[in-house]
């Protein structure tokens, strides 16, 4: 059960610092607060390695044909980076969306390896990105970080024992188990997540699939397989979505063209880029300019 008492606090941080719709950090880093007042529309965006707690509210996610809904009480971990449409479906100003979202720490996850114990495993729970109900004792230690994030010389001291408690208790919740396929080095998960590390990096440039495959230790097939079980999308497709939504982020700037924005994130056709973006967004790379220039009017 989620605190009202906290509920209030964490909207009133995001308010205070004047972060509705958008988020602010809480204290500790890597740790953010979300309030929302309304609902919104689905929106592609992409998901770092995360752990979010709903509060207040609810919000959905959808990849790869599924639909995770996630709700006040609820855990949504997030083991490996991933394009994503989300939108949030219950808000309003009298229950506010609310949420507290922390990036996992793989480091410290992997240092929990010999701590976590035995977990029975199922293949099929496996996910990159899932949610369920939250066991009372991930509240309350995320409900704890939360405290002391507000005094800085209790964070300093006191949250890494809590961001401990907190990896520790993900990894073994029964939608933690991709995350736990991450603890060892050479497991698929770790190596696709390298994959997606150095496609993150390099995605301007062109990225023979061969390459990333030899690069990763598995044949060609294989990699693919293992690429689609994490991400849902295959390794092009996912260095596409990487250069559209850095795309639209250069043009809702309003400091660059539409050709320019297309050159920057690895296009060689403006024209391709455009259809590509429309087709993605549901409008046209000029009419995403059109609107940030209106909006920053």
């Amino acid at each position: 059960m989620v605190s009202k008492n906290l509920v209030y606090d964490v909207f009133n941080l995001v308010k205070a610092k004047g972060a509705l719709g958008v988020g602010c950090e809480t204290g500790v880093d890597g740790f953010y607060a979300f309030g929302s007042l309304e609902t919104t529309e689905c929106a592609a965006g992409f998901y770092e390695p995360i752990m979010c707690l709903v509060l207040q509210g609810a919000k959905e996610a959808y990849i790869g044909g599924r639909v995770v809904r996630y709700a006040a009480g609820d855990t949504l971990i997030v083991s490996h980076a991933v394009p994503v449409d989300a939108a949030i479906i219950q808000a309003s100003p009298d229950e506010p969306y609310t949420a507290l979202a922390l990036k996992l720490d793989l480091a410290l996850a992997r240092s929990l390896y010999d701590e976590i114990g035995e977990v029975i495993e199922n293949e099929s729970d496996a996910r990159t990105l899932d949610a369920d109900v939250s066991e009372e004792a991930v509240v309350d230690a995320v409900a704890r970080l939360f405290r002391l994030a507000q005094d800085p010389v209790e964070a300093r001291a006191l949250a890494p024992l809590v961001l401990k408690e907190i990896h520790f208790r993900l990894l073994r919740a029964r939608h933690g188990a991709m995350l736990r396929k991450l603890l060892r080095h050479e497991s698929p998960a770790s190596r696709i997540s390298k994959t997606i590390a150095f496609i993150r990096d390099n995605y301007k440039a062109t990225i023979p699939v061969a390459d990333l495959a030899a690069e990763s230790g598995m044949s060609l097939s294989a990699f693919h397989e293992h690429f689609k079980s994490v991400t849902s999308t295959s390794p092009l497709q996912y260095q596409k979505e990487l250069r559209l939504l850095e795309a639209r982020r250069l043009l809702l700037s309003g400091h660059v063209s539409v050709a320019s924005a297309a050159y920057d994130v690895g296009y060689e056709s403006p024209t391709q880029f455009s259809r590509e973006f429309s087709r993605k967004f549901g409008l046209s790379p000029s009419e995403q300019k059109s609107g940030a220039t209106l909006l920053a009017g």
